[in-house]
């Protein structure tokens, strides 16, 4: 159904062969079509071995790969609970303190959350401080390679880690070796080059008027994908255990890398010469962040401005979806939730199936909303989402809490594209490695955050990291708000001038 939106676009005709090497107008094309192909012929990761004879854009590949992703995160968090559960001797009963609110916590299961917390912080600021660094790499590095290396090596090494983590369960090894795996993965760019790679894609490929919303399709294959993972893990942990979902795991990262080797045709003229480890790609991003780049001449320092304070939206907004994201597996297996892997899955699949309700939400906001406008309605349904799940002490009430974030994701499409709308054509891969690094340290630092601040809160509000995420969404919808009407302003003086 995805794909079926993607190909209704006008902007797809940009991915139809011969015409997805160029972004210049029709005759330049024409006059430049044979030095393409031969450029083309020359580099090996340009076409696929396989032609196609529909348009095949990145859907796919971000649909298996965070497919695989939404698969093993909650599984791993349940496994790190039962494997320190058993360390530690607890029985993994929780019911005792679920019968009666009155009761207290007990210590040993408090001592167990704790210790997951920290795992989870200790894994996640290993494989994502690594990745900090190597994903703008990759990303800027697309630029002059082609945008097909950056979609396949990090699927391979996001099936790496699924191997060290099966070896781990296989083997019953100690709960730190699942950092090896994580390492592996940022090493070879970990998911967030997966999705750099993905959205410059799509900004090469589309034009200024659709990219918005061909940014949301993307976001929604996330969510759909998200929400099957969803309900089919927390199943299929209940009946058969942990290794048989982590073999899905790998042989979907294994099925993404050779989908996007297959079939995926590149978007931009790759420069066989370009060299991976070098500097320039760290001069590129800070020359489009200290300059505003090559559009910036027009709008002078407020350009500059807006391009930065849009970046920090997003870090803002991003933070607040990793950091809460990481606590809702370990805030409902704890009491007085006490949920099992099922309601966990059906938990996970009400989360990701906002993605799909965001894109709805969105293609009818923006037939009378400005983007600005969409993106603050998005704001407010997390800012009630998060409230309601930072006091929510029974089933019903949380199932509540995800249905009011139903249009939690429409703010971040539209900030990529806001983004993406301020910089030159040639400009997309130094920005969009960027925004893959920002989201990048946005994992590092809400990892880092709510996981120390969840076992710091327990003994005197639970739900406070919400309350506390809640709080910090007001500043991105300022920002965004102000952005706004300075720029209504400044448009209606420029029509008074003239």
């Amino acid at each position: 159904m995805l794909r079926c939106l993607v190909m209704d676009e006008p902007d797809t005709a940009a991915i139809l062969p011969g015409d997805v090497l160029t972004a210049t107008d029709e005759e330049t094309h024409d006059s430049g079509d044979h030095k393409h192909e031969a450029e083309v012929a020359s580099t090996g990761f340009v076409r696929p071995p396989f032609r196609v004879t529909c348009p095949v854009s990145v859907e796919p590949v971000l649909f298996l790969s965070m497919f695989s992703l939404a698969l093993q995160a909650p599984l791993s968090t349940q496994y790190l609970w039962d494997r320190i559960s058993e360390d530690l001797g607890y029985n993994g009963s929780k019911r005792s303190g679920c019968s009666n609110g009155s009761v207290p916590p007990d210590p040993l299961q408090t001592e167990v959350e704790i210790l997951t917390a920290h795992w989870n912080l200790y894994i996640s600021l290993g494989g994502f401080s690594v990745g900090l660094f190597v994903v703008p790499l990759l990303g800027s590095w697309s630029d002059l390679a082609g945008r097909r290396p950056v979609l396949i090596l990090p699927n391979i090494g996001l099936a790496l880690q699924a191997v060290v983590y099966l070896v781990v369960m296989y083997l019953k090894l100690p709960v730190g070796y699942f950092l090896v795996g994580r390492l592996l993965s940022g090493l070879s760019g970990d998911f967030n080059a997966i999705l750099a790679g993905c959205f410059a894609y799509v900004a090469d490929t589309s034009d200024r008027k659709s990219r918005t919303i061909r940014v949301a399709i993307l976001e929604a294959c996330l969510g759909l994908s998200g929400m099957l993972a969803s309900i089919i893990g927390g199943q299929w942990q209940r009946a058969q255990g942990y290794i048989n979902p982590f073999w899905l795991v790998l042989a979907t990262n294994l099925a993404s890398a050779l989908y996007a080797y297959l079939f995926v045709r590149e978007s931009v003229v790759p420069d066989p010469s370009a060299k991976l480890l070098t500097s320039r790609h760290y001069k590129a991003i800070w020359h489009l962040f200290s300059t505003g780049g090559s559009t910036s001449d027009a709008g002078g320092t407020f350009h500059r401005c807006k391009l930065w304070l849009y970046m920090l939206c997003f870090f803002l907004v991003v933070t607040v979806h990793f950091g809460s994201r990481e606590l809702y597996v370990l805030f409902e297996l704890s009491s007085p939730l006490c949920w099992g892997s099922a309601l966990i899955g059906y938990g996970s699949a009400a989360q990701n199936l906002a993605y799909l309700s965001s894109l709805l939400g969105l293609k009818i906001m923006q037939r009378c909303l400005e983007d600005s406008w969409v993106a603050l309605v998005g704001l407010a349904s997390n800012v009630i989402g998060l409230v309601v799940f930072s006091v929510a002490d029974t089933t019903q009430l949380m199932f509540t809490g995800y249905g009011l974030c139903f249009l939690f994701m429409a703010a971040t499409p539209v900030l990529r594209s806001k983004l993406s709308k301020l910089v030159g054509q040639s400009e997309q891969g130094a920005l969009f490695a960027s925004v893959a690094c920002v989201e990048s340290l946005c994992f590092l630092v809400g990892s880092g955050l709510f996981n120390s601040l969840y076992p710091a809160t327990l003994h005197f509000m639970k739900g406070f990291p919400f309350l506390f995420a809640a709080i910090i969404l007001f500043i991105p919808a300022g920002i965004i708000g102000t952005l706004r009407c300075l720029d209504q302003r400044r448009d209606n003086r420029d029509s008074t001038a003239s």
